[in-house]
């Protein structure tokens, strides 16, 4: 599902960061819950490049609380991946934008539901160490949000 490595700094090892590679035909947001799950990462951030040839995004209508999902069949390169890992439920959340790359050369973009890799898809995952970054279910917004 995925390879990484650790990051080194001057042969010192830095157990926060981690260099992840995907394998191709994985769906980015299970194979990196899994990677978090794995090493028990309960928060932190994400950033990465890749190519996908299959996304789904969601948009929150304020009005009514509620998410349009949006999905996407055709290859395209991640041109941006960042987002910030937490903890909802004790499972890992993740909460990914991911902006794409067409043919043609127009983006799309948003908060990212699902991503199918087509090519490559390479991570930089940090883990802040922290064990209390959390999130609750807010009405007035309808955003799941930091607990603090």
């Amino acid at each position: 599902m995925y390879k990484y490595q650790k990051v080194y700094v001057n042969n010192s090892e830095l157990n926060d960061r981690y260099v992840l590679s995907i394998d191709n035909h994985e769906e980015i947001v299970e194979a990196l819950t899994r990677f978090c799950k794995e090493k028990n990462i309960t928060a932190g951030k994400v950033e990465g490049i890749g190519a996908i040839n299959e996304a789904t995004f969601r948009f929150l209508d304020p009005a009514t609380k509620k998410y349009v999902d949006k999905t996407f069949r055709e290859q395209m390169e991640i041109t941006n991946l960042t987002g910030n890992i937490s903890q909802k439920d004790k499972e890992p959340y993740l909460h990914i934008h991911l902006t794409c790359s067409r043919r043609d050369y127009t983006c799309v973009g948003g908060h990212l539901l699902s991503a199918r890799i087509n090519g490559a898809c390479e991570l930089l995952v940090t883990d802040f160490g922290l064990t209390k970054l959390k999130r609750r279910f807010d009405e007035k917004t309808g955003l799941n949000l930091y607990d603090f």
